[in-house]
């Protein structure tokens, strides 16, 4: 779970007097590994974790035999699985500047504000220029992301 590779040879070793094959010892480490890795994902505490597996009709030896290795690698686990997200670089510079059009030497009425942002990221240059309109909706699409990161971000 932790980025390791499993030795299959051990487990089937391990449950050869059970009579299981190949694909059901991978099966059943694939169930393990899923509810142990979301267990940790959620922060779930040993003794609840114990306790739903013995719902799920799992006999209390073998809820104890998960539950316990769990508890002692709980905290490496979160912390495995927190180093595992995807994590962006962040911006590095930014530079803008606004030009406000008030006319045109053609006699035209032309009143229009846009925004000129260089963004680098990286070693990464960006540059765009943006109208009022399609900022303020960057602008609000931009809050609702970071507020979307941020309870993701607290919720690990």
């Amino acid at each position: 779970m932790k980025g390791q590779p499993l030795d299959y040879a051990k487990i089937l070793k391990l449950t050869g007097d059970a009579g299981f094959d190949v694909s059901q010892v991978k099966a059943a480490v694939a169930v393990l590994e899923y509810i142990l890795t979301n267990a940790a994902k959620y922060d779930c505490d040993a003794n609840v974790l114990e306790m739903e597996l013995q719902q799920l009709g799992l006999p209390k030896e073998h809820t104890t035999a998960l539950s316990r290795p769990y508890k002692e690698n709980q905290e490496s686990l979160r912390l495995y699985l927190a180093q595992q997200t995807l994590k962006l670089p962040g911006l590095t510079k930014v530079d803008w500047r606004s030009e406000a059009i008030l006319g045109s030497s053609l006699g035209k009425d032309v009143r229009s504000v846009s925004g000129h942002l260089l963004l680098e990221t990286g070693g990464r240059k960006v540059a765009f220029e943006i109208s009022q309109d399609k900022l303020a909706a960057l602008h609000g699409e931009l809050l609702a992301a970071k507020s979307l990161m941020d309870s993701v971000k607290n919720g690990i």
